[in-house]
């Protein structure tokens, strides 16, 4: 990992073991930032006052190896990032003064997202913070889902199925009822509408149709008289009258004449004068029919008016014209069938909701269930943690209880003839205590234990965690405050141990730990030309013993120190070297 220009460090670069590496440094050096690093990689928020004062931005690289095959190689290649010839895969994160932050994988411009997504696969750091989260009842409960795995998460997984589907049925239940007699409403009125435009029972475009008739029979007589002159001029008097020989007794005598003529050319229109005649023969025969249908009934005029006053009565309500009316009709029609109120809709809904209650209710006894058996096996592998804590005396207790509803809680749930608050991760209240020696009350544990046993409890969990923990590289920053003497010497052998399976990153003030590592990284501050910087440098074997022997008490110059910091070195040495003889070789780690 390279940093540049993060906090009081200029420029560093970091070759991380693939085992155990510690983090050392006066207070005030700048280790924090190491870990403060190692968050920005892994996607944390970028905060510009991590800059270093008079540059105008903070980088940290990292190179994540032997990541062909794994969840982390899978999210790489969907954000479209190409490793190295080597399989492994840098990231950068930069983050600039003005407070924005960028993010590369691979070569390849990123999301910050993306990057968190990719470092959950990879890393995960605890930290003090988490140590006060874990206080937390939620968080607790968290713990023993993660420590549970699939036991857990199944369940879970069903449970929040069920209750999803619970809530939605509950709610539409709650709502139609609650809403009855505005819907009761909505369709008596749609009902009463339907009803009205089916008394009426309008067709199609019959408003306009209405209309013509009526303007027909207004004017009847003007209509009459026009289509009668018409008539006459057309096929003549009725009466044989000769002064009104019409068009066709005209035609009939033009034809007459050209028949009787010697000349070709006269008699060759004949024919064309034949074709007018039977067109107006058409056109009088048209009248004839119109003046036959012609009604100057004054009872047919009010008919028609009668029935546009009906058409009227329902286009000013529904619609601008019949044809609107008929499509609201249509939809009121669509409408009032999605609007079933009645006690057997209402009774089915109930029916639903109290068989997803119930089996709700059986699902949430089995995760309970679930839980209480992996609490008793955290608890007890917590407990042995302790042992070698120097809290030998102590143990820790997990209770898993109900957690009752309270009065008008909208998520009650009755399991078992109890009513309980059904939330998203179940009924369930965790809560970690501790015993502090036989024969004492179980308290909670950040009321009976002190600075320190917390610590070492909090410490304790963590490290019973991480072996379950999936991801390859654990980062520890200062989990061992509080702590000192024979304990501080059995959290570095766990650590150790813990190093055989992970890849292992400490930030300590503790001798006794760093003494445990595979690898010891110093962060040193100084002073050049008037400007603070830091820097780190991995510590060969003699720098090593000065740096233990400043960590035991500040003895670094003292042969008392320095003696007490190579005897430190030979126990951890040893005892990694009764490991390696044990049989069980340290697996190949990824980082």
């Amino acid at each position: 990992m390279r940093i540049q220009d993060l906090g009081v460090i200029d420029e560093a670069t970091l070759e991380l073991h693939p085992g155990f590496t510690v983090v050392t440094g006066e207070t005030g050096a700048g280790k924090t930032m190491v870990v403060t690093g190692l968050h920005l990689l892994s996607g944390g928020r970028g905060e510009a006052s991590r800059v270093r004062s008079g540059k105008s931005k903070a980088v940290v690289e990292g190179r994540f190896e032997n990541l062909t095959g794994t969840p982390a190689a899978a999210v790489a290649t969907d954000a479209g990032a190409e490793p190295d010839e080597d399989g492994s895969l840098i990231a950068l994160r930069t983050v600039a003064t003005d407070g924005r932050s960028r993010a590369h994988v691979g070569g390849r411009s990123v999301p910050v997202g993306v990057l968190s997504y990719l470092a959950e696969q990879l890393i995960a750091v605890h930290g003090q913070n988490d140590q006060l989260r874990l206080l937390r009842p939620a968080e607790q409960r968290a713990v023993i889902d993660r420590f549970a795995g699939d036991a857990v998460a199944d369940v879970l997984g069903r449970y929040r199925s069920v209750r999803e589907e619970w809530l939605a049925v509950t709610n539409e239940l709650a709502d139609r009822t609650r809403r009855a007699k505005e819907l009761a409403r909505e369709a008596e009125m749609l009902r009463l509408g339907l009803e009205e435009i089916t008394a009426v029972d309008p067709r199609p475009g019959e408003d306009v149709e209405l209309v013509d008739q009526a303007r027909r029979l207004a004017d009847a007589d003007q209509l009459r008289e026009a289509a009668t002159g018409a008539s006459y001029a057309v096929a003549g008097s009725p009466d044989g009258d000769p002064d009104i020989p019409g068009a066709l007794g005209l035609i009939g005598e033009a034809q007459r004449r050209l028949a009787g003529a010697d000349d070709p050319r006269l008699r060759d229109l004949e024919p064309r004068l034949a074709e007018a005649a039977v067109l107006l023969t058409d056109v009088g025969a048209e009248l004839t029919a119109y003046l036959d249908g012609l009604d100057a009934d004054p009872a047919a005029l009010e008919r028609v008016l009668a029935r546009q006053a009906e058409l009227k009565a329902i286009t000013r309500k529904y619609a601008a014209d019949v044809d609107g009316v008929l499509a609201w009709a249509r939809d009121a029609a669509d409408r009032l069938s999605g609007l079933d109120t009645s006690e057997e809709a209402l009774g089915e809904l109930a029916a639903r909701k109290t068989a997803l209650a119930a089996e709700l209710a059986e699902i949430a006894v089995a995760l309970t269930a679930a839980r209480a058996e992996a609490a008793d096996e955290l608890a007890k592998a917590v407990t042995d943690e302790l042992g070698g804590l120097a809290m030998g005396q102590s143990s820790i207790q997990i209770s898993v209880r109900p957690k009752p509803a309270e009065a008008g809680d909208a998520l009650a749930l009755d399991v078992g003839g109890q009513s309980l608050h059904a939330g998203p991760d179940g009924v369930d209240e965790v809560e970690l205590l501790l015993v502090a020696h036989d024969g004492a009350q179980p308290l909670p544990v950040h009321k009976g234990a002190s600075g320190g046993e917390l610590s070492r409890v909090m410490l304790a969990i963590e490290v019973v965690l991480a072996h379950s923990e999936p991801v390859p590289t654990l980062v520890f920053d200062e989990v061992d405050a509080g702590v000192g003497g024979r304990a501080a010497v059995e959290i570095g052998r766990r650590l150790a141990r813990l190093a055989r399976t992970h890849q292992v990153i400490v930030v300590t003030h503790l001798a006794q730990v760093a003494a445990f590592a595979d690898r010891h990284l110093i962060v040193d501050k100084g002073t050049h030309g008037g400007v603070t910087r830091s820097d780190v440098r991995t510590l060969d074997e003699t720098d090593r013993v000065v740096e233990l022997a400043r960590m035991l008490a500040g003895m670094e110059s003292t042969e008392t120190g320095r003696a007490h910091a190579e005897e430190l070195l030979a126990l951890a040495d040893g005892e990694k070297h009764d490991w390696e003889l044990s049989g069980r070789p340290r697996p190949k780690r990824k980082r």
